[in-house]
């Protein structure tokens, strides 16, 4: 009876003693500022740390000794996982798309100054010269190396860089037996389960108004995730810039080489992976609803809402049919 009563007080002390997980929230900016939930027993503030740098090893071309940074420099190095991994989706995102999606677009990217390198003035000439290196089919991968048709063609896959963070994030969460979790990232997001409060997560989309700096913030509408989901937004309001009267924005037409015109402000893509919503996001800016909505037909595992403003002066929403149950009625 005594042993019984020593065993069953020794197990009440020990499960007395054991951490209980909890709503634990990691910030910081390595490059981009990122803020992360995550029900556990400890913070992971160290390892997700070291998974960005991982990440920014990998494929951030504004790094000198990235990986990418020295394919783009035509020198002799293998590619890691991460890397391939984001080359292959990047290229099939690019077929379904008919090449409005493109890693290549980076000389242009540059040549209009939303890269890592800028002209002081562009020329149709300047474009016709570097759209004939640029394109998905010039380059491709072969083992763990990049095989480029050209060597002035030029790789940068920022276009899909914090998707593609928030998965590395989501994978380490993961491998701990994480089932609830929020993933920001530059403004892209994964998202496993529910919040503290046993809700799915609620995300705001903001109204695509002209703000640089992001400090003027009005929420359009609010959409909830339940499960494992990754939302990206691509928009005009933030990365842009005024030059004799007209705005040019960062999305590149990578068929034209020209900023992609389109009358539209924003545009928010939610699929299983976030890589590929970032991808898309990008891809559907550049096309415009018409071209979005045909491509929408092949995937059935994407949903996409297009924010726009009308003839009046006021936003208006553009959602494939899909779209509608992430909406917070």
């Amino acid at each position: 009876m005594k042993t019984n009563l020593l065993i069953f007080l020794s197990l009440l002390l020990l499960g007395s003693c054991t951490t209980q997980p909890q709503y634990i929230e990691t910030n910081g900016q390595l490059h981009t500022p990122y803020r992360i939930l995550y029900q556990y027993t400890e913070s992971l503030d160290g390892e997700i740390h070291a998974e960005l740098k991982r990440y920014y090893h990998s494929l951030n071309p504004f790094d000198s000794l990235s990986i990418i940074s020295q394919v783009n420099r035509n020198k002799e190095v293998e590619v890691d996982t991460l890397f391939a991994e984001v080359f292959r989706k990047a290229r099939e995102v690019s077929s379904r798309t008919d090449g409005m999606y493109d890693i290549t677009c980076a000389p242009l990217i540059n040549l209009w100054g939303f890269g890592f390198s800028k002209m002081d003035s562009v020329t149709p000439q300047m474009i016709d010269s570097i759209r004939s290196f640029v394109g998905y089919q010039k380059v491709r991968l072969e083992g763990r190396h990049i095989i480029k048709d050209d060597p002035r063609l030029l790789l940068n896959c920022s276009s899909m860089g914090d998707g593609c963070s928030c998965e590395v994030i989501a994978r380490l969460l993961e491998s701990k037996g994480i089932r609830n979790y929020m993933i920001d990232i530059g403004g892209e997001f994964v998202t496993k389960g529910v919040n503290a409060k046993g809700q799915c997560w609620h995300l705001g989309i903001a109204k695509p108004v002209d703000d640089p700096m992001g400090v003027n913030q009005e929420t359009e509408v609010i959409v909830q995730l339940c499960g494992r989901l990754g939302l990206a937004t691509s928009g005009d309001y933030r990365n842009f810039y005024i030059k004799d009267g007209k705005k040019y924005a960062h999305t590149i037409n990578p068929l034209t080489g020209y900023p992609a015109a389109q009358p539209v402000g924003s545009v928010t893509v939610v699929a299983p992976d976030c890589m590929y919503a970032d991808a898309y996001a990008t891809a559907f800016m550049a096309m415009g609803r018409d071209e979005a909505r045909r491509i929408k037909e092949q995937l059935p595992d994407i949903e996409y809402m297009f924010i726009y403003m009308d003839e009046d002066g006021n936003y208006q929403t553009d959602c494939s049919a899909g779209f509608d149950r992430y909406l917070l009625k």
